[in-house]
């Protein structure tokens, strides 16, 4: 009997501490599973992509060559030749093949570069007050808890389409690019998967719409062409990247109390450091890839071939050369920032942005829209991807708002943030996979260049 209940005993002690030990593992998930998928999906997307790539900065060129080749008149090519142009344009479907950023150098290229610049070339007063408008729409009865990046979309899409088209965006018009634009941007992040009709139906708004674009598109394209020029470049692009830059830029201030209330009361070039701080700690590429159209020589014994992959990462060069990279500090551009490792535009002789002067000012009249109406606050993850679109508090600047109630509702951020990164990097290790598996099956660019 002594045995038995000794034995009983034991068995219980024994599966209590398992218990424990299993609560604790679950417990403990947030803080080690999402850097353990991360780095498996790492390891899956460069074993798909296999050895093709020259990494930059690298071995075989550093960070102080890294814009040095970035300009190299041979580092031009954009899709043609590289396995990575099969997913990139999987992601960008309807009309990769018509997106400005990946079209090789060429008439066509040239006649849709010029089409570009003349629809971002407005006045800055004229830029200034559509931003306000936009803004002023988009803010209007929201605060409380908000996922930024899904706050700022409606706000760009409003804004883009008035830019192209010279009129106030319907609703209907508003809502399909936003939602065109966050399932790009979703399926790009690898939080969802693609959803093709959700873009078709923008593709044919703007088929039936050419006509009311302000200024004249490319008369060699053909209508279905210029309806995926518009697509890719204003309505995929456009929005995604602003929403996205918009989204970091409010997350730092949200998480810098000081540097937010300077910036509030501040004058206009310290905010334009904020936003420069803010894309160098959160560049919208992470890696940007180039294909050599001919040889590259770096010294006497090193050539670069034509047709040779270069990846620059982005993150990489702008942590280089500071001091306290990952620190967010916007003094650091108190001082001339020629020299300094930071091109969160790209440089300008391998087609920068060519919203690059447009893009600052339009974000710095919306902050400065968004700090005159609510205090920010957020508690959640800050990283380059921002696969959590960015949670935070908007609270009225003049509205009473308990302290321990704003403390009570960051901590509970905080908790659900970490608990959320479990599931999320687990659904983009599965959906990634899937999604560059179902890319190097299709080989959309490879096979539109077999084709042509």
């Amino acid at each position: 009997m002594l045995i038995t209940t000794g034995l009983i005993a034991t068995g219980l002690i024994t599966t209590g501490l398992i218990t424990i030990a299993l609560a604790v593992v679950l417990a403990s998930l947030p803080w080690w599973l999402p850097d353990r998928v991360v780095a498996l999906r790492v390891r899956v997307f460069n074993r798909i992509n296999g050895d093709e790539d020259i990494p930059v900065p690298g071995d075989l060129v550093g960070v102080d060559r890294f814009k040095e080749v970035y300009s190299h008149p041979a580092a031009g090519g954009r899709s043609k030749g590289a396995a990575l142009s099969d997913l990139f344009w999987y992601w960008l479907s309807p009309g990769p093949e018509m997106h400005q950023e990946h079209l090789e150098a060429g008439e066509r290229y040239e006649a849709v570069a010029r089409a570009t610049r003349g629809l971002l070339a407005v006045p800055r007063a004229e830029a200034e007050e559509l931003t306000r408008r936009c803004a002023a729409r988009t803010l209007d009865g929201v605060q409380g808890e908000v996922r930024l990046r899904d706050l700022m979309m409606p706000l760009w899409a409003e804004f883009t389409y008035e830019l192209v088209f010279a009129e106030p965006c319907p609703r209907e018009a508003r809502d399909l690019i936003a939602g065109n634009a966050n399932d790009v941007v979703t399926a790009l992040k690898c939080c969802g998967l693609r959803h093709m009709e959700r873009r078709h139906r923008l593709t044919r708004y703007l088929l039936g719409r050419l006509s009311r674009v302000r200024l004249p598109l490319p008369a060699d394209l053909s209508p279905q062409e210029q309806a995926f020029y518009l697509q890719g470049t204003f309505f995929n692009t456009a929005v995604v990247q602003m929403s996205e830059a918009m989204a970091h830029v409010l997350m730092a201030l949200a998480q810098h109390p000081d540097v937010q209330e300077r910036a509030r009361h501040g004058d206009a070039r310290y905010l334009d450091h904020v936003i420069a701080e803010t894309m160098r700690l959160y560049p919208l590429f992470g890696i940007a890839h180039r294909i050599t159209t001919g040889a590259i020589e770096l010294d006497e014994r090193t050539t670069i071939p034509a047709g040779s992959v270069l990846c620059f990462n982005y993150p990489a060069f702008h942590r280089a050369g500071f001091t306290d990279p990952d620190r967010f500090d916007p003094g650091r551009f108190d001082g001339p920032a020629k020299e300094l490792n930071h091109i969160p535009f790209g440089v300008a002789a391998n087609r920068p942005c060519p919203a690059w002067r447009l893009a600052p000012m339009m974000m710095r009249t919306a902050t400065m829209e968004i700090l005159r109406r609510y205090a920010l606050a957020s508690s959640a993850s800050h990283t380059r991807s921002l696969p959590n679109r960015g949670p935070c508090l908007l609270t009225p600047l003049h509205a009473p708002e308990p302290t321990r109630r704003s403390s009570a509702a960051l901590a509970w951020m905080r908790l659900r943030d970490r608990w959320e990164d479990v599931w999320r990097s687990l659904v983009q290790l599965v959906l990634g996979t899937y999604m560059v598996w179902d890319a190097r099956r299709q080989r959309l660019c490879e096979h539109y260049f077999i084709d042509r």
